[in-house]
């Protein structure tokens, strides 16, 4: 697992960090967790900003396929946000925080 917390914030054109990996030298497991991560940090109630829509982050997200997410991850990433969008809004709404 270290590999994957390690690298979780490269990104797939090798401008992220800590070690410049790019595309598939990034592990897979990386690859991964760095969209779930994206995900919960645009989904989630920050100290400075309230949670993104669904809405938006279906935007955002494949806006940045090629660059900072694995191009193939970000097609199966979204094809099961856009197949379980009303199971996703479900769980956001059960750990909803204030």
């Amino acid at each position: 697992m270290l590999p994957v917390v390690k690298h979780h914030h490269e990104r797939y054109d090798g401008n992220g960090y800590p070690s410049k990996l790019k595309g598939e030298d990034i592990p897979y497991l990386a690859r991964i967790a760095a969209i779930a991560d994206a995900f919960d940090a645009m989904t989630s109630r920050r100290s400075y900003r309230d949670p993104l829509t669904l809405e938006f982050v279906k935007e955002e997200i494949p806006s940045c396929r090629g660059t900072q997410f694995d191009p193939k991850l970000t097609d199966v990433f979204m094809d099961i946000i856009n197949n379980n969008y009303d199971g996703i809004i479900k769980i956001q709404e059960k750990y909803k925080t204030e």
